[in-house]
């Protein structure tokens, strides 16, 4: 909290004042960029209807998310198990409908490619992918989060889909 009384030039009686712990500014946080990143997914899926396309969309949503707000993403990665009893429920429940979504993208995806893979090792090596650009990004060597989420998705979806071949002996 200090920290933030300097960085902000609020005293630390004011931070208190509107923020009664450092666990409550950490849950007030996280809710909102868990619940962000969701509702903001959830209206960029309403229309789309293409298993592929909707898993570039999640992809495209997470990185555009993650890259404006780098911030938010490593007081996130990083203070990701402070929360404890109501504040930690709460988040965790934003982030289980946010990992179920993906779960339900990857299993269309599955079917409509009849494609065999673990859909839950799918899911964790995509967020794996995804969650620590923070810590490498650089935005006058790197693309932007369009294309770099185009070439992520490339580089995930032939993984997954290429799995197809591999189950059926053809590798």
């Amino acid at each position: 909290m200090r920290d933030l009384s300097r960085a902000t030039g609020m005293s630390l009686a004011g931070l208190y004042y509107y923020f009664e712990s450092k666990e409550r500014l950490l849950f007030l946080i996280q809710k909102h960029t868990f619940s962000t990143i969701v509702q903001s997914l959830k209206t960029r899926l309403a229309d789309p209807r293409d298993p592929e396309q909707r898993v570039r969309i999640f992809i495209l949503n997470h990185l555009e998310y993650f890259l404006a707000n780098q911030a938010a993403m490593k007081v996130l990665s990083h203070e990701a198990e402070v929360l404890k009893d109501d504040f930690a429920a709460e988040v965790a429940a934003i982030k289980r409908e946010y990992y179920r979504i993906c779960v339900g993208l990857l299993e269309d995806l599955k079917r409509d490619k009849s494609a065999h893979f673990s859909t839950r090792i799918a899911v964790l090596s995509l967020f794996g992918m995804m969650n620590w650009i923070y810590t490498w990004h650089n935005p006058r060597a790197d693309a932007d989060a369009a294309a770099m989420s185009r070439e992520m998705g490339d580089i995930f979806l032939q993984g997954v889909i290429g799995t197809k071949a591999r189950a059926n002996g053809r590798a």
